[in-house]
């Protein structure tokens, strides 16, 4: 029965998921709360494993939930359902593809559906942003979380380099390797 409970909801979210990987995630922050599968905080590891991978990230998402929550069986299944919605609509979209270049109805919905995806992805990106730039003190009372400095810096020193002209040239690889060897000295 989970299995096809993973099928159905990543089919839901490959369904609508309309941009890529990353408007998969408030699909993700829904089902968490919904199956109780994950919660939200684990969305930053999932979102770095994924980023971290080769692969699309909707993709990797959909393999990584599936395996935390029903083994290589369930990667499977997720990572079926997230795809068979794409493959379903290339099959579909293929025998018509100059009628829906030429058509501005279809134009006209993804003229309305560029904006709305975009704000997906940025109300995630800024949940993201919050849980990784936060910390919360869980033994006081303190009820504002805190900023977290390292990880603050880490993002600035990471922007800027990509910024400027000597490290723009570089692979992101090493700048996801570098921030994995700050990670691991911070710990020790």
């Amino acid at each position: 029965m989970i299995l096809l409970r993973l099928y159905y909801e990543f089919f839901k979210t490959g369904l609508f998921s309309v941009g890529g990987g990353l408007a998969t995630i408030p699909f993700l922050q829904h089902m968490g709360e919904s199956t109780g599968w994950f919660q939200n905080s684990d969305l930053t590891t999932m979102i770095a494993v994924s980023e971290s991978t080769p692969g699309p990230m909707g993709i990797n998402m959909a393999t990584y939930v599936g395996y935390q929550t029903a083994g290589i069986a369930g990667a499977i299944v997720a990572t079926l359902g997230v795809v068979t919605p794409s493959i379903i609509v290339i099959l579909i979209v293929a025998g018509f593809l100059q009628k829906f270049r030429q058509n501005p109805v279809v134009e006209a919905v993804f003229c309305g559906l560029r904006p709305a995806s975009t704000a997906l992805i940025v109300a995630a990106g800024l949940s993201v942003a919050y849980s990784v730039f936060t910390v919360t003190d869980m033994e006081s009372s303190q009820s504002l979380p805190a900023l977290n400095l390292p990880c603050i810096v880490l993002a600035v020193a990471i922007f800027v380099g990509l910024k400027w002209t000597p490290l723009k040239k570089l692979h992101p690889i090493l700048f996801i390797a570098f921030a994995a060897v700050v990670g691991i000295v911070a710990q020790l």
